[in-house]
């Protein structure tokens, strides 16, 4: 026991003589208590010392010293015990930290390692950490990085992100409305395409926000310019659309099923693809296979199996199936998925222009769903996402392909009842496979507690910005490591683009603050610079052509015709007008230009 205790007192005795060598205002205190995880420090500061307490706020890194080692912990609490303040004499301060990793000195350099092989003892020194050794805390050890912002507790050291890491294990910003998300989305889009540019990105943009903040690397595809051939729909999806997002009749989706299948075997015998024959090649064609077909086909099947003797219990479904397609075909709003004048295989050229193969310069599509009908929105979502993982599996790694979600809970929500069955299953397909071949996912939400569980534990880099609800909170704090969980202490109090930053693209946890991105370059902001809300401030509705509105709510989805070589009729703007002419359609059928 007197030996142990004299080779404890040397011990200490040295590390007393390692602080005393330090500046006497970097010294913090000494460690009075000690578990597996966390320590408590006890101070004392006077009152004419008192700028001094800066250095122990909640959310600071200290450094224990441990001889070779310095232990590093961040603070989570501070208190006064006796819980009043002395002016005239010392006030004992307790310190609590959460014990997050150690530095050593490596041939002179300062290193970081988020183990811990020695904890403090009683009476251990606690300090300010030094510049260096919080410098090493964040060093990506060579990985390739890019610089996002800063550290909010030293803004001279930069905050770097790992950014083949993040996008290789996907990645997920959270926060409330109106913290700067989607501004700092932009920014880490900027960053990323500058380091990796043989990157393609795809931004499922339900605002229509990010081709303002992204001008010089993106192109727009909304409504009018959407091409998107109703043959490249799954069975599913199309019953999507036909439904408008009510519940299918099992019997009209049995049958529609074998005569899109029957549509497929006829248009591939009249183009010669490949010699395909129905009765020498069934089952090589499904309802599900990515191959031009004609809807006109399917119509006139369907007025031909009416007119057949055998089939008339089944003509109600008939007639309820052909009278779903008719309204699909004649609404405006879905035209960018019948107004192909002819059907080709365009497959190439639909893949080409979404998923920007070539770039031609511009790697980032961003689809503006905003005017979208929202009875096809996850339908839509469910194609591309489908396309984006075949694209880059089937590429065999050559294409490298980022797939972003605004608002992700609306596609991948946490109750299996709600949401799009297909579109959850192919954004999940990415999220657990999509690594291996390239394809990458970034989650964008408000609301954590709303999203798939099983998405948001794929996303091994995540960005918590301010979140209010208790809910949301809980849902972070289950994915973040247990020895950095006291950062997520102030994260209903934190300011505009900061963040915490955790998991595989940093080095350590860190809360850290997003760099400024110019006025003309924030998402949403219109031409010119400054935001949408600039550029109508002080304006009422009485300052707007009413005309103009009310003629844009009646144009949604409506495709330029004359682009498409088509006439169009003389008056558009008469309601019930109707043209005549090939919609793509295979035949001659009414195309109503107006909403109704």
């Amino acid at each position: 026991m007197y030996v142990g205790r004299n080779v404890y007192a040397g011990e200490r005795t040295s590390q007393e003589r390692r602080a005393a060598d330090q500046p006497h205002e970097r010294v913090l205190g000494h460690v009075v208590q000690c578990d597996g995880s966390r320590a408590i420090i006890a101070t004392t500061v006077q009152s004419e010392a008192i700028s001094r307490a800066g250095s122990w706020t909640v959310g600071k890194i200290i450094s224990i010293n441990l001889g070779e080692a310095r232990t590093v912990g961040l603070i989570y609490a501070v208190e006064c015990p006796q819980r009043r303040w002395d002016a005239e004499s010392a006030n004992p301060i307790m310190v609590s930290v959460e014990l997050v990793g150690e530095v050593r000195d490596v041939d002179g350099q300062p290193v970081f390692d988020r183990g811990i092989s020695e904890y403090p003892h009683i009476g251990a020194v606690a300090h300010h950490i030094r510049a260096n050794d919080l410098r090493a805390i964040y060093d990506l050890s060579g990985k390739r990085s890019i610089l996002i912002g800063h550290l909010s507790q030293d803004n001279t050291i930069e905050a770097t992100l790992a950014i083949d890491e993040t996008l290789n294990r996907h990645f997920a910003f959270v926060g409330t409305t109106g913290v700067g998300k989607s501004t700092a989305v932009s920014l880490l889009l900027r960053k990323t395409l500058a380091s990796r540019p043989d990157l393609r990105v795809l931004i499922l943009d339900p605002h229509n926000e990010f081709a303002a903040a992204l001008p010089e690397y993106s192109v727009r595809i909304d409504t009018s310019t959407l091409d998107l051939p109703f043959w490249l729909f799954r069975l599913e999806e199309l019953v999507e659309v036909l439904y408008r997002g009510r519940d299918p009749v099992t019997e009209e989706v049995e049958l529609l099923r074998d005569l899109i299948a029957h549509a497929k075997y006829a248009y591939a015998s009249s183009s010669g693809g490949g010699g395909l024959r129905r009765s020498s090649n069934h089952g090589s064609l499904t309802a599900d296979t990515p191959v031009p077909y004609r809807m006109a086909e399917v119509i006139r099947e369907i007025d031909e199996r009416i007119g057949q003797l055998e089939a008339k219990n089944d003509r109600p479904h008939y007639r309820q199936l052909r009278a779903r397609i008719d309204a699909a075909i004649n609404d405006p709003r879905y035209r960018f998925m019948f107004s192909s004048r002819l059907i080709e295989d365009s497959i190439h050229e639909t893949i080409g222009q979404i998923f920007r193969v070539p770039s031609k310069g511009r790697p980032v599509t961003c689809f503006e769903m905003a005017g979208l009908p929202s009875e096809v929105v996850n339908s839509v979502c469910s194609v591309l996402a489908r396309l984006a993982f075949d694209l880059t599996m089937w590429s065999e790694g050559k294409l490298k392909l980022l797939l972003l979600c605004e608002e992700a809970h609306r596609y991948m929500p946490a109750d299996p009842q709600l949401g799009f069955g297909p579109t959850r299953h192919a954004l999940s397909r990415i999220a657990k496979e999509g690594r291996k071949y390239g394809c990458y996912l970034g989650v964008v939400t408000q609301r954590p507690v709303e999203l798939d569980p099983t998405v948001l534990s794929q996303c091994s880099t995540v960005f918590a910005m301010r979140l209010a609800n208790e809910d949301d909170q809980a849902i972070i704090r289950s994915a973040i490591a247990d020895s950095a969980a006291s950062t997520l202490t102030g994260l209903s109090a934190m300011s505009q683009r900061e963040a915490i930053a955790f998991g595989d693209g940093v080095a350590t946890t860190m809360r850290m603050k997003f760099e400024t991105l110019p006025d003309d370059l924030l998402p949403g902001a219109k031409d010119g610079g400054g935001s949408a809300e600039e550029h109508t401030a002080g304006l009422s509705i009485d300052d707007f052509d009413l005309a103009t509105i009310v003629a844009r709510m009646r144009d949604t989805g409506k495709r330029n015709r004359t682009l498409l070589g088509a006439t169009p009729p003389k008056d558009a703007s008469m309601l019930g007008s109707v043209y005549d002419g090939n919609d793509g359609l295979g035949a001659e059928s009414p195309s109503f230009y107006s909403s109704g």
